[in-house]
C-alpha cells in the first residue's frame, strides 16, 4: 500500500467528525480555513459556530459592520485575518456576483486568499487536484522522506508543494488533503509523536535516522520584543468610564482599549501622571493591579499595567457598565472588563 493510501485509510478510521468537513460550501470552507490559521481546532469551533451563526452566506458577511465582525472574532487573536476576510467578503459580492472563483487559479485572483486558502476551498469545495500545503503537510513529508529544507525559507512552499503534487492521487483529492493534515494534527505531532503506533513508522526515513525531533528544519523565531502598556481606566463623576479605537497598522487594528500610555520599562505613578492627556482634568490616579499582566503574541510580550483615573465633571463620551460589553477589545482588555464590570 503507497503512502497517500496509507494515509487515507488511517484516516478514514481517525479523523474527527467536523462541520466544515460535512459541507462542500466554498463558504463555509473558506470561513473555516481563516480561522484555523495559526489556532487549534478545539478553540476555532465556538467561533466558526458563531459566524456562520451569525452570517449564513457571504451577502451577509460582506454587508456586516466590521465591529460586529471584530466583538465575534474577539479572543481568536491575529485580528488582521477578521478584517482581511472581511474584505475578500466585500469583493466577492461586489465582483463574483457572491460567487466564489471554481478553481484555484480563480481563487489566487481574490485579495486575501492565498496558496493555501486557495488550494483548501478549490480541493474541498471543487475537488480540484490540487495539494493544501500547511504547517503540517510541511512535518508529515519533512519526516517521512528527510526532507532538510529550512520550511521558513523562501524555496520552501514551492519544494513541498511540488512533493505534495506528486503523491497526490489524481482521483481523490480532497481526502488526500485532509488525511494528511489530520495526519500531522494527530499522529505525526510537533513534539514527542508515538512512532510506534504509526502506520508509517517501517519506511519514515526520519525515524530510521534518529531525526523526528530534527524534523522539519525551522531557522529560529524572530526576536521578541517587549512593551510595556499602560491603560488608564477612566473613571467621572457620573461612574462612565471611555474607549478610544486602535488606529494605524500594528496589533489590534480598529479595536477599542482604555486610554493607553507605552513606556519603556515598568511605570511608576508619576511617570504616567506626567503622560496623560485626557479631556477632563485629574482628580486621582492609582495602580489597579500591582503586578504586570504579561500577555504574549507571536513577536511581542506586552508587560500590562491598569491605572484607575478619577476625573473631574463628567465625559463627553462616556462609557456606560453595560455598554462596555460591547465594544470588540483585545482579550486582555475583555478579561479586566469581566472582572471589572460583570
Amino acid at each position: 500500500m503507497d503512502f497517500a493510501n496509507r494515509l487515507i485509510h488511517w484516516y478514514l478510521q481517525n479523523k474527527r467528525e467536523l462541520p466544515w468537513r460535512k459541507t462542500n460550501d466554498p463558504y463555509r470552507i473558506w470561513l473555516s480555513e481563516v480561522m484555523l490559521q495559526q489556532t487549534r481546532v478545539a478553540q476555532a469551533l465556538p467561533y466558526y459556530f458563531s459566524f456562520t451563526s451569525n452570517f449564513q452566506s457571504i451577502e451577509e458577511l460582506a454587508a456586516a459592520d466590521e465591529e460586529k465582525i471584530l466583538k465575534l472574532w474577539q479572543g481568536l487573536g491575529y485580528y488582521s485575518r477578521a478584517r482581511n476576510m472581511h474584505g475578500t467578503a466585500k469583493a466577492i459580492v461586489s465582483g463574483y456576483n457572491a460567487k466564489f472563483p471554481d478553481s484555484y487559479a480563480g481563487l489566487l485572483h481574490l485579495k486575501g486568499i492565498g496558496p493555501y486558502t486557495a488550494a483548501a476551498v478549490a480541493s474541498f469545495s471543487y475537488n480540484e487536484c490540487v495539494p493544501v500545503v500547511d504547517g503540517n503537510v510541511y512535518r508529515v513529508l519533512s519526516r517521512y522522506f528527510g526532507v532538510e529544507t529550512d520550511i521558513a525559507s523562501s524555496s520552501a512552499r514551492k519544494e513541498f508543494t511540488q512533493l505534495a503534487s506528486e503523491l497526490i492521487p489524481k482521483d481523490k483529492p480532497a481526502l488526500f488533503n485532509q488525511a494528511i493534515m489530520e495526519f500531522g494534527a494527530l499522529q505525526c505531532v510537533p513534539k514527542n509523536p508515538d512512532c510506534t503506533k504509526c502506520p508509517l513508522n517501517d519506511s519514515c526515513i526520519a525515524l530510521q535516522k534518529n531525526k523526528v525531533s530534527a524534523l522539519p528544519v525551522k531557522s529560529k523565531k524572530q526576536k521578541i520584543t517587549e512593551r510595556f502598556f499602560n491603560y488608564l481606566v477612566v473613571n467621572d463623576s457620573n461612574h462612565k468610564t471611555m474607549l478610544v479605537k486602535r488606529e494605524g497598522k500594528g496589533i489590534w487594528q480598529n479595536l477599542y482599549e482604555f486610554p493607553l500610555v507605552e513606556t519603556h520599562k515598568t511605570a511608576e505613578p508619576e511617570a504616567i501622571y506626567d503622560a496623560i492627556k485626557l479631556p477632563n482634568p485629574i482628580l486621582s490616579i492609582r495602580e489597579t493591579n500591582r503586578k504586570e499582566v504579561l500577555h504574549k503574541l507571536s513577536h511581542q510580550h506586552l508587560h500590562v499595567k491598569f491605572w484607575d483615573v478619577e476625573v473631574e465633571g463628567n465625559l463627553e463620551n462616556g462609557i456606560s457598565a453595560q455598554e462596555i460589553h460591547d465594544f470588540p477589545v483585545p482579550v486582555v482588555l475583555e478579561k479586566f472588563i469581566e472582572e471589572r464590570w460583570k
